[in-house]
């Protein structure tokens, strides 16, 4: 056992009257320690049930002969930073975590681990600091908040804010955006459409590294308890027969998590995250396979905010293992990997059926013959840009017109709240990718108020920062290489045309390379935001949003 570092022989006796002193028995320092890292907090509303999952993930480890040792991670609230300084925080949280498990991991010796996130950059974090360190481990979340309901309809967070865009064009007064706010997130858990968070747990399923349910589960539903305490007792199944979060999380595994992403309709933070979790083992993965695997995989599910289903729904309709089963009964997916289970992937799903066909629509009868995601390139993106393409009108998936351009997303509020944007424009929002953000913030804010003005069908907005998995729209993101770096965004002028065409993967603005050239030799570098503490070194060391915003070590 690792643990025997700091457990075993006379020269650990120090160590061992520490263990005491955490009121630890012979029998407990007998068995393989387990660290279970908690991502609880009070701020988090994702997050605030997390204690009940820990104390029934420590039971379960009890249950298979380990030894589990409670410690801590943070986690943002997306939701909660959005519009503000405070989003330039979230994306690099990731890192931290990763960072703060890997510390908290080898500088106590733990043989396994069992993590438990929920919001959108714990999940990610803790799948690297998995294949960082790479001793058993099995991720456990806290599941998905039920869906509000308000006008004989379902809410959720992206709801209310666009009931904020609403109320700024006069569409519902003040006390129907104050009934919004009060019923758009009724319980705990992770926001309730396929937001970030929500796909992330969802692809924790695909790539093999949590159990049957972790992404669709409702946070308030008693089986939620039931599952934290079987991952307490998988992680034990783990350790005793080998099996390494490397063995599992394989190339073939990110492939059937981008496919699997395709098929929902994932946040486009999927491609930032699924990138840099791969980075972590050993794996580089070029963006653009997105294209390739939408080619053959169907868009079978349009949860909010591409649809009007939530997870609960999702949930009821048969789960990840349903979905997961449809698409390897047609050829999609590998199902001869291993996972935290012990069995195969195919094994896990086999005689999982879909219960709701309006939920989880048939190969043969989908929203769209493509995936619903697309990686756009052109001079404006050599390297590559997201979009979510199941959750923007028919009406966009091919647009021109004149950009407006912002170098910051505060200036570009102003202007779509100011009724300055015009149906046709494209908003350029620049500037907030990671290292110029720094942080790379989500643009929900303007996406929601563009949708909740009336202009979602009308307006796009494209950026080198990123979006919320709440927003929806042409709105195109992680455009690379950023505008501080130089990148061909950084160049666009106000009124120049845009061209998107989302089916044929393109984004260019109608200038020629001479003029773009011209342009380029007059550029300069902007004085960085930030020059002090964690965002500054941070900028100093991020890549770009192609390459998973992950840090390099220089």
């Amino acid at each position: 056992m690792k643990s025997d570092q700091v457990r075993k022989g006379t020269q650990q006796a120090p160590h061992r009257s520490l263990f005491r002193a955490l009121g630890m028995t012979d029998e407990e320092m007998e068995r393989p320690l387990v660290g279970v890292v908690n991502g609880y907090s009070e701020i988090v509303p994702g997050h605030m049930n997390l204690d009940k999952i820990t104390e029934a993930v420590k039971k379960g480890v009890y249950l298979g002969g380990g030894t589990p040792v409670e410690v801590p991670a943070i986690a943002v609230c997306d939701g909660i930073a959005m519009g503000h300084v405070g989003m330039k925080y979230s994306l690099v949280s990731r890192e931290l975590i990763a960072d703060s498990i890997e510390t908290l991991a080898i500088a106590h010796q733990f043989d396994a681990l069992v993590l438990i996130p929920n919001c959108d950059k714990t999940v990610p974090g803790m799948l690297m600091a998995a294949g960082r360190l790479n001793i058993p481990t099995v991720v456990v979340s806290g599941g998905p908040m039920l869906a509000g309901h308000i006008h004989d309809g379902k809410t959720s967070l992206s709801t209310m804010f666009e009931a904020v865009g609403m109320y700024t064009a006069g569409t519902i007064d003040a006390d129907e955006l104050y009934e919004y706010e009060c019923k758009a997130c009724p319980t705990c858990g992770s926001c309730s459409g396929m937001f970030t968070a929500n796909s992330m747990n969802c692809l924790t399923e695909v790539l093999g590294m949590g159990l049957e349910g972790n992404g669709t589960i409702p946070a308030v539903y008693s089986e939620r308890i039931i599952l934290a305490k079987k991952a307490g007792m998988a992680v034990m199944d783990m350790y005793r027969k080998n099996i390494l979060p490397r063995d599992i999380m394989t190339e073939a595994a990110f492939r059937n998590a981008l496919t699997v992403d395709m098929a929902l309709g994932c946040s486009t933070n999927t491609m930032l995250h699924i990138p840099a979790i791969a980075h972590e083992v050993g794996i580089t993965i070029d963006i653009a396979v997105a294209n390739e695997l939408s080619k053959k995989t169907p868009n079978i599910c349009h949860l909010a905010p591409a649809g009007n289903h939530y997870m609960e729904e999702l949930y009821d309709a048969g789960g990840i293992y349903a979905v997961m089963n449809e698409l390897a009964e047609a050829g999609l997916l590998d199902t001869s990997l291993p996972t935290v289970t012990g069995k195969t992937v195919g094994e896990n799903i086999k005689g999982h059926t879909v219960k709701n066909p309006e939920v989880i629509r048939p190969l043969d009868h989908p929203y769209s013959k493509t995936g619903g995601m697309a990686v756009l390139k052109g001079n404006i993106a050599p390297d590559g840009s997201v979009v979510k393409r199941s959750a923007v009108a028919e009406s966009m998936m091919v647009h021109e017109g004149p950009a407006r351009v912002f170098d910051d997303e505060e200036s570009a509020i102003d202007a779509i709240k100011g009724g300055k944007i015009e149906p046709g424009d494209v908003v350029v929002i620049r500037y907030e990718g990671p290292k110029g953000g720094p942080g790379m913030r989500e643009m929900l804010n303007p996406t929601s108020a563009i949708t909740g003005m009336g202009l979602g069908e009308s307006v796009a907005l494209i950026t080198d920062g990123r979006f919320s998995g709440a927003s929806r729209g042409a709105s195109i993101g992680h455009i690379s290489p950023e505008a501080a770096v130089g990148g061909p965004i950084a160049l666009i002028e106000e009124g120049d045309i845009i061209q998107i065409d989302i089916p044929n993967h393109t984004l260019n603005v109608k200038v020629s390379d001479e003029e773009l050239a011209k342009r380029k030799e007059a550029w300069k570098p902007r004085t960085p935001k930030i020059t002090t503490g964690y965002l500054a070194r941070y900028a100093a060391q991020v890549t770009s949003g192609d390459k998973g915003a992950v840090l390099e070590v220089k």
